[in-house]
Parts: structure tokens; sequence; C-alpha cells
């Protein structure tokens, strides 16, 4: 069993009182291997100046994690099968509404990777499609969650 850890560090502003609701949302994450994020709320949800638009949001976080880890797995299964990767680009987005309980949580998300192959021999769509079905099915992340997670496959370019 693996552990991993994050430390997520928030401070009241000197002067800020805080029972008003009125308080900033920003704060840090740390990585385990020593970087750190800027964190706050997303703007849509605690609109700014009370959130930091430059910094990540949860929302987005889980968006990224799970659009990254579908990468990793792309690029492990792709080499494995001696395909050659020069890109890959994911514009993944995720909708929030409610769940069966009424409580608002992400209801899917999409990604969308485009993937550039070189070399001489290139993926057929159908080893492309079942390198990314390979890649969702063994996600840690997509294994996680319960929403919907859609791969769309469109944007994937077979070059040599």
């Amino acid at each position: 069993m693996s552990e991993y850890t994050a430390r997520v560090s928030w401070d009241r502003k000197e002067a800020e009182p805080y029972i008003d609701n009125k308080f900033s949302r920003g704060h840090t994450w740390t990585f385990d291997g020593g970087v750190t994020v800027p964190g706050s709320s997303s703007p849509q949800v605690v609109p700014p100046p009370l959130s930091v638009e430059k910094a990540v949001d949860p929302e987005e976080a889980l968006i990224a994690s799970l659009s990254s880890c579908h990468m990793l797995y792309f690029l492990a299964f792709a080499a494995k099968m001696k395909f050659v990767v020069d890109g890959y680009v994911d514009d993944a987005v995720g909708v929030m509404g409610k769940n069966a309980e009424g409580r608002f949580c992400m209801t899917k998300i999409t990604l969308r990777p485009a993937v550039r192959f070189a070399g001489d021999t290139l993926p057929t769509p159908d080893e492309i499609h079942a390198l990314h079905e390979k890649s969702h099915s063994n996600c840690i992340i997509a294994n996680s969650l319960e929403t919907e997670v859609v791969v769309e496959i469109a944007g994937s370019n077979v070059t040599a």
C-alpha cells in the first residue's frame, strides 16, 4: 500500500475580520516533493476578491488529476506497444451539478486528448481507442470517482 501526502495551509490575514464570512480563500498546497501551489476557492463559487483567480481551485485540481493520470497511463501503454508519442494535449472539462442527494458535485468530466504520434509504426484508430480504454480502466483517479467520466478521442493526429 502506498501513501501520498499534501499539506494544505491557510492563515487569516492580520486585520481580516473572519466571522462576517468575508475572508480570503487563498491558501497553499505543498506536496511531498516540495512543490508549493497557490490554491483558492473557485471564483465561480466565491467571487473575487475573496477568492484568488490566479490560484488553482479544488474543482480544477480534480479535473487536472484525472486528466494527468489518464495521460500517464496512455504514455506508458503506448511506449510498451512501441508507438512514439510526440505530444499529448487534453482540454478536459468538468461539469458541476447536483447528485441524487441534492449535493453539489462534479457530475461529469470529459477528457479530450489530442495525441501526436511519430515514427515508422503508427497506431490505427482502433489501437488509439484501445489505448484510451486501457488507460481509463487503469487510471487510479478514474477508479476513485463516482462521477461519469467520458473520453472523447476525436483529436488524435497520426503523423509520420
